[in-house]
């Protein structure tokens, strides 16, 4: 053992500018990280995640290996409690450990002693996520609309690039980014303001239109793409921001009214239908069963004037679409959570149509400023619901999306200060509904989060990178929009 320690540090001493420290002394502790990648699952295809070490010391020394291989494919030292890890080193780190674990060692010199902490053990899965996340960022108060645009961020790098920043067409407000089966290929957003109007990009051409008939009260507001690439469901919202001086709360917002609509991208139409139209309900947040058979959305009771907000509770409903006839159908409540005095947000089903994974709180439907939002899970073979322990913390968790291949999700928390919404990861097993324990985005500076003064806004995650920018910013700047045919 002494012949092969040897050997070990002058191996290291060769593939290094600095000595090999053997620790003096080893704690049973493991260090405190920040972010906290401490017992994480991660995907193979991740870039590597820094994290700052919270504990003091004059000097430190990060390896990082394969569990069971004595010898760190990754060895760093430095005097600062920081581990910049090389993305070339950690690739072929996680090319050897596909469905394995790996280890972090920290070695940190206290008064002239190395003191060695508890190995930190991750998990690399052999399941790939997608590997281009699409986020808007502003500023978390949501009322300077000055700086807003919509960003994506390779997953397998560091590398952020624009997909529409607004300060290149007037500083309009750009909002509801959404893609069909995670692709680029078929997507659209909300452009509000002087050149506005639904901008929708399919078969290769963008174009802006209004999906919404003049009779309709209200805009297109909250999308989802029909499995099918050909339509897309939408609510058409009156929402209402107020502003709190004092609580928890300093922003609210509710919808006054709400309904379904459902938009022919090929035809450019609009339908709907009286089981998910008018003035008895509102009906927001829908979303489509893989099949696109099913049409899932949130309602309650339509709000009326003097009724307090907070007694305004969304139930999980569905109605039957048949893409033939375009006819809605047979409407039934999934799950009462008014009788729970819950309310619920933003359902998603998994792809492999088995879960629906759903944000719950106490009323309203726009969880990101509720604290006590906790993502929930919907197993729909029997209706069994139960709340995602392993992922909620003692703050908000909000809007969430899947990964193409369903072994992975993305959601926003506000977990790290109340206030601004960062997104965080999490594996999933598509056939037991199990996850593991969310991580953060991982940044090139471990300190990233400490100033950046944006909040994440609705992730979503893509199997491409969107290629097609100035097409999309050309078309903005037309002022002419498509307007739907009325039915």
């Amino acid at each position: 053992m002494k012949i092969y320690r040897l050997i070990y540090s002058m191996l290291i001493l060769l593939s290094s500018c600095a000595r090999y420290h053997t620790p003096d002394s080893k704690v049973e502790t493991s260090p405190r990280l920040f972010p906290d990648y401490t017992d994480t699952t991660f995907p193979q295809n991740i870039a590597p995640p820094n994290f700052r070490i919270e504990e003091s010391g004059e000097a430190y020394q990060i390896e990082i290996g394969l569990s069971g291989e004595p010898q760190a494919a990754i060895v760093m030292q430095s005097k600062e409690p920081k581990a910049i890890i090389p993305e070339r080193k950690w690739k072929s780190l996680l090319e050897k450990a596909v469905g394995d674990k790996i280890y972090i060692r920290i070695t940190i010199l206290r008064e002239g002693k190395w003191v060695q902490y508890a190995e930190v053990e991750d998990s690399i899965s052999p399941q790939r996520i997608d590997p281009y996340l699409v986020y808007r960022l502003l500023y978390p108060g949501y009322e300077l609309w000055n700086e807003i645009g919509i960003y994506q961020r390779d997953l397998t790098s560091y590398k952020q690039t624009t997909v529409l920043d607004n300060r290149d067409f007037g500083k309009q407000c750009v909002n509801c980014h959404t893609f069909a089966n995670n692709s680029p290929d078929r997507m659209m957003v909300h452009i509000r303001g002087k050149q506005g109007g639904t901008l929708i990009y399919a078969d290769d051409k963008p174009e802006k239109v209004k999906p919404n008939p003049s009779h309709f009260k209200h805009g297109a507001t909250y999308p989802a793409w029909h499995p099918s690439g050909r339509y897309i469901a939408f609510s058409a919202n009156e929402i209402q921001q107020f502003f709190h001086a004092t609580g928890k709360k300093p922003i609210e917002v509710s919808d006054l009214a709400s309904d379904l609509m459902i938009y022919d991208v090929q035809q450019h139409r609009s339908f709907t239908d009286s089981l998910v139209y008018g003035d008895r309900y509102m009906e927001t947040f829908p979303t489509w069963s893989p099949d696109g058979k099913t049409l899932y959305f949130c309602r309650a009771r339509a709000w009326q004037q003097g009724v307090p907000l907070d007694s305004v509770r969304y139930d999980l409903y569905r109605i039957q679409f048949d893409p033939k006839t375009e006819q809605l159908h047979t409407l039934e409540c999934v799950y009462e959570a008014s009788a729970e005095k819950k309310s619920v947000s933003f359902p998603r089903i998994s792809p492999n149509g088995k879960f629906l994974m759903f944000t719950l709180s106490d009323y309203g439907n726009f969880s990101i400023w509720h604290p006590e939002s906790d993502l929930h899970l919907l197993e729909l073979s029997n209706g069994s619901i139960r709340k995602l322990a392993a992922v909620n913390s003692d703050d908000v968790e909000s809007f969430h999306t899947w990964s193409s291949n369903g072994y992975w999700f993305v959601f926003s928390s506000k977990r790290m200060d109340g206030l601004w919404a960062r997104p965080f990861f999490a594996a999933f097993n598509p056939e037991t509904g199990q996850t593991t324990k969310p991580f953060l985005l991982p940044q090139k500076d471990p300190d990233f989060y400490d100033t950046f003064t944006y909040t994440f806004n609705l992730p979503e995650l893509i199997t491409k990178p969107i290629t097609n920018q100035r097409d999309l910013l050309k078309t903005i700047e037309q002022t002419a929009v498509q307007a739907t045919e009325r039915e």
